[in-house]
């Protein structure tokens, strides 16, 4: 009797040569008030982080202390090099700056402005939506520079780190848009990633692959 060919199903193994860049929406940052509007940095809205994010950044960090990671990354706003920094203590590492991964530029709704007036359903924001194009907001980062500096953001940190584990404390705009190149989807249909959220792109050259998107369950929230 001869023993039958067995083909299993084997779980993913990421492309040599490749570099596996997780994704992580900073923690809540704190409220907006038209009293006391954001500080600036470079004209964008730079708050720091709300109680609540601290209690993100902790989760995240417990979460991600047992992964091998070669490196991590902030942007130039508090709010990520504040999430960061229970991980980035708990691992011994000194987080690298990427810029390219700093939050699209919201124009004339800096400073606590685009909260304000989506909250509000303002007639422009009502047009952001329907167009899904930030350039609508007056005065904000046009769609293709956006989109052009994120890819640059994860190209430069896939050249620096083949065959490695990175993460990196980004944005929701800017996790909307790797994600929809890496999809190749309409523009704000990963748009809304959850603060704290852990979302997982494989890179290889041009070859973007999407692992997980918005991984909340450190956050202990409900599925919904």
């Amino acid at each position: 009797m001869t023993n039958e060919v067995e083909y299993r199903q084997h779980r993913f193994v990421p492309p040599p040569g490749s570099t596996e860049i997780f994704l992580i929406r900073h923690g809540e940052s704190a409220p907006a008030r038209l009293d006391t509007p954001f500080d600036m940095v470079e004209g964008q809205g730079d708050p720091d982080l709300a109680p609540e994010g601290r209690d993100h950044a902790e989760r995240v960090g417990k979460r991600m202390a047992d992964e091998r990671l070669d490196a991590l990354y902030v942007t130039s706003l508090r709010r990520t090099v504040q999430t960061a920094a229970p991980l980035a203590a708990a691992l011994g590492m000194t987080p690298r700056l990427e810029t390219g991964l700093t939050e699209v530029h919201l124009g004339d709704w800096e400073g606590g402005l685009f909260r304000k007036h989506t909250s509000e359903n303002h007639p422009i924001a009502q047009q952001l939506w329907e167009e899904q194009r930030w350039e609508v907001i007056p005065g904000a980062e046009k769609m293709d520079a956006f989109a052009a500096r994120c890819r640059a953001g994860i190209d430069r940190i896939h050249a620096a780190h083949p065959d490695q584990r990175v993460a990196a404390f980004t944005h929701g705009g800017v996790i909307g848009e790797v994600f929809r190149q890496a999809a190749k989807s309409e523009p704000f249909a990963f748009l809304g990633a959850d603060n704290g959220s852990i979302s997982h792109l494989v890179v290889l050259g041009d070859v973007w692959i999407i692992r997980r998107f918005n991984d909340t369950g450190h956050l202990l929230a409900p599925l919904g």
